[in-house]
């Protein structure tokens, strides 16, 4: 079959609509290689950053590190001074209870001589007896100073010492009146009654005192002398 003219412009036709085509995806092609590529620098931009940041992470990671050990040490440290702290604490509280224990006794040993002079001679007792301790059936009772007298008086007197009074004291006092006589049946029928001497006295405490029917005597010119009003009315115990 004998190739016309026609047939060659149209194969023609078709060719150049071929190239055409061709040509469109090849610059298609090159678009998209070109987005690839900017894709891969956006890529290796973005693979470079996570390096850094991984490379800061590890050096914070390191730092964090090592100040969790320099806290460990010093936490350890801290232990160590809070031990000898204590030990140092403990051993002034020894010497302070030393220091009470001495002070205490020296109170006791001032306000004796006065006492006795009170007991004696404003109050009329014949008997003074100072630390006195008795136990009976597992029970203690510790009294300062004890004083009495028996005949047409036959009254007692529990006197306790204290260097700094506090109200707790008072309570104390008082216990040991009401449980006296379970000590000292020899005693039983004879009028009791309590005195709270002290070096110092708030002049609030020294109003409760009273309002408990208690005597009180306080230091004056090293020696002790009672503090009572001229009305007081002692509790009878």
């Amino acid at each position: 079959m004998a190739t016309t003219s026609e047939d060659v412009w149209r194969l023609l036709a078709e060719l150049t609509t071929a190239q055409k085509e061709t040509d469109r995806q090849l610059k298609e092609t090159d678009k998209q290689l070109k987005e690839v590529s900017q894709q891969q620098k956006e890529t290796e931009l973005l693979l470079k950053e996570v390096s850094q940041q991984q490379k800061e992470n590890a050096q914070q990671l390191k730092e964090t590190d090592r100040q969790l050990r320099e806290t460990d040490r010093q936490l350890q440290e801290n232990a160590q001074q809070q031990k000898e702290t204590n030990k140092q604490l403990k051993e002034l509280g020894k010497q302070i209870g030393g220091l009470g224990a001495k002070f205490g006794s020296f109170t006791e040993g001032l306000a004796l001589p006065s006492m006795e002079t009170i007991l004696r001679q404003r109050f009329g007792m014949e008997v003074v007896s100072p630390s006195v301790r008795v136990s009976k059936e597992g029970q203690h009772l510790e009294i300062d100073v004890l004083a009495y007298t028996n005949g047409e008086l036959n009254t007692a007197y529990i006197v306790e010492v204290k260097s700094h009074a506090r109200e707790d004291y008072i309570t104390q006092l008082k216990s040991i009146l009401q449980r006296f006589r379970r000590f000292f049946p020899e005693h039983k029928d004879k009028k009791l009654y309590g005195i709270l001497a002290a070096v110092d006295l708030s002049p609030e405490l020294r109003e409760k005192i009273l309002q408990e029917g208690l005597y009180v005597a306080r230091i004056h010119d090293q020696v002790f002398e009672l503090d009572i009003p001229d009305n007081f009315q002692p509790q009878t115990y």
